[in-house]
């Protein structure tokens, strides 16, 4: 089997560079998002970490509390999970650590954010942590550093984005997986010849950020992996040409998308995908984990189909994990945590308590070995490069530049002309906010 540090140390160095690409946001941003607080530590148990957990989908928050139920089990140190929803935590992370008393522990992912928080001196140098974490590979040591030096995040999985689907119900509909883009437009011409959605979508209730994904995978899959990040990162213009071109194919798809997939939130999207009402929904395995587990079995995914066989083949593959406050009065408490979550021991038992479509990051870690889990690694694998998403490789203040033209287009495709004039303007006050 191939090791995750076998596939970070192929793919993580090639984004290396997205670790410096600036602050999550501007000084304004952060001073409209600070709560006020009493000066003085967080009033908690003695001994106990707080982890501020976006984990809220139903198996996903489960693994996190058995994660921590079997830290304090062994003895000394402890840690309680508080879970909030994923999108109001986006919106509340700076205001978590710029607060008086913030919680010691995030659940997030490493990217360009990092170097942002880590240059207000707002998060915790874990270097002597990742001494004790064996044989992670350098490549997943540098996306986890802050770009200065530092480590100040733990990885602990990493997973794949895909076209997921129900196994049964391309079987009852006598259809079976695309290869190439034509015949992408010819499955969901058939299936909406069945009177079923072909494409779900979940662009709503609080989680317009999947559609991202769409603009990542047609941006990847035209321009290629490097003009994603450079344009993300500020090196770049919305209203590019070669940007508005991603959005013919996309045109393409849009009538062929679930009609009220700007209204459900991913997790009601993929009830509406496990009852038959769609056919496939562009997703992370994340949505797996608001699924039954009976459910689980019967997924499977396809590659998004490639557009330009010239361009190099990349895929989304996200990492996931920990950092902590540089205020949080439990130093030792937390490092506790952190070698721990850091084991083999600890990110198995996480996939056993989840939907088990994780990889895990520590290399000596084994998998759930489902052949889903066996093909996506292998779609990671065989990737030549590896973007990380959206708000991971811009920063979470660019985020709803994209949210808010995306919608747009989905919604009124024939305004797409000012809906990139106006995402130009937008993100480039973001941009000039931190530099």
């Amino acid at each position: 089997m191939t090791t995750a540090a076998g596939l970070s140390r192929r793919h993580f160095l090639r984004n290396a560079g997205l670790v410096g690409l600036g602050a999550l946001g501007s000084s304004s941003f952060l001073a409209a998002c600070a709560t006020s607080a009493s000066n003085g530590p967080v009033k908690q148990a003695a001994g106990a970490v707080t982890v501020q957990s976006n984990l809220s989908s139903p198996q996903a928050k489960v693994a996190i509390e058995a994660l921590a139920k079997a830290f304090g089990d062994k003895g000394g140190a402890t840690a309680t999970v508080n879970t909030v929803a994923s999108e109001t935590f986006r919106t509340q992370l700076p205001s978590y650590l710029t607060s008086a008393n913030p919680p010691d522990t995030f659940t997030w992912y490493p990217g360009s954010l990092l170097s942002g928080y880590a240059k207000k001196g707002l998060l915790l140098d874990v270097g002597d942590v990742w001494q004790t974490m064996g044989n992670y590979s350098q490549a997943m040591r540098t996306l986890s550093g802050d770009g200065a030096g530092h480590q100040v995040f733990v990885p602990t999985s990493y997973y794949w984005w895909g076209f997921f689907y129900r196994k049964s119900n391309f079987a009852k509909w006598g259809v079976k997986p695309p290869t190439n883009w034509s015949e992408f437009l010819a499955l969901c011409e058939t299936l909406k010849g069945k009177g079923i959605s072909p494409i779900g979508l979940g662009a709503g209730g609080g989680t317009q950020w999947t559609a991202s994904a769409w603009f990542d995978y047609l941006n990847i899959r035209i321009n290629g992996a490097q003009f994603h990040r450079d344009l993300l990162a500020g090196r770049g213009r919305f209203d590019d040409p070669k940007v508005k071109k991603i959005f013919d194919p996309w045109r393409q798809v849009l009538p062929y998308t679930d009609p009220n997939g700007t209204a459900l939130a991913f997790q009601d999207a993929t009830t509406v995908l496990l009852q038959g009402k769609t056919g496939m929904v562009l997703t992370g395995t994340f949505f797996a984990d608001a699924a039954p587990k009976n459910a689980i079995d019967d997924l499977d995914f396809f590659q998004f189909p490639i557009l330009d066989p010239s361009v190099p083949v990349a895929e989304e593959g996200p990492t996931d994990g920990f950092f902590a406050s540089a205020r949080t009065p439990h130093v030792a408490e937390v490092k506790e945590w952190f070698k721990y979550v850091a084991t083999p021991e600890a990110q198995e038992l996480y996939i056993k308590n989840s939907s088990g479509t994780v990889l895990p990051a520590n290399p000596s870690a084994k998998d759930s070995g489902t052949p889903l889990v066996q093909k996506g690694r292998k779609l990671l694998n065989d990737a030549k490069e590896l973007t990380q998403f959206f708000n991971r490789d811009s920063s979470d203040a660019l985020q709803p530049t994209a949210d808010a033209a995306l919608i747009r287009f989905i919604q009124k495709p024939n305004e797409l002309d000012s809906i990139l004039s106006d995402w130009q303007t937008a993100a480039a006050k973001v941009w000039q906010g931190q530099s």
